[in-house]
């Protein structure tokens, strides 16, 4: 097999595997991560009751948690449907904004100083990863009207 044959298979199975790999990698994310939540039995509980507390004092952590889970679960089976891309993109957003949100509002929590995240700011900066995922995704979408502006 020469390099340009074997090229054009890996990038041939990537166009016909790469969307809905993709869909289900967002399923398994989010629905895991929601499992978690809804069983009190995630690490970002602690995180997330304390970003409450700063943000949202008037509700309880547990109905919380449980809502974000479910919410999460959502989001991950909403990305498995071909179609709810215009549902599920919008949620995914909401979500993010939650997800950046300690980065801003509990630096204590989320850096060690400018520009140097701790643990916990690493797992929310990869975050970006998944808002790219998002995007590709998105760009694989046909617009309503049909035409590519």
């Amino acid at each position: 097999m020469t390099i340009e044959r074997f090229d054009a298979a890996v990038i041939g199975t990537a166009k016909r595997y790469g969307v809905p790999l993709a869909r289900f990698s967002f399923f398994i994310v989010f629905f895991w991560f929601g499992v978690l939540k809804v069983l009190a039995l995630s690490p970002a509980i602690p995180l997330v009751d304390h970003l409450l507390a700063v943000t949202l004092p008037f509700i309880t952590p547990v109905a919380f948690n449980v809502f974000f889970g479910a919410f999460e679960m959502l989001i991950g089976l909403l990305f498995l449907v071909r179609g709810a891309e215009r549902v599920v993109v919008p949620l995914f957003v909401l979500h993010m904004v939650t997800t950046f949100a300690p980065l801003v509002l509990l630096p204590d929590l989320t850096w060690t100083a400018p520009f140097v995240p701790t643990l916990t700011g690493q797992y929310i900066l990869k975050n970006f990863v998944l808002l790219a995922l998002a995007a590709a995704l998105v760009a694989h979408m046909s617009p309503i009207d049909g035409k590519i502006s």
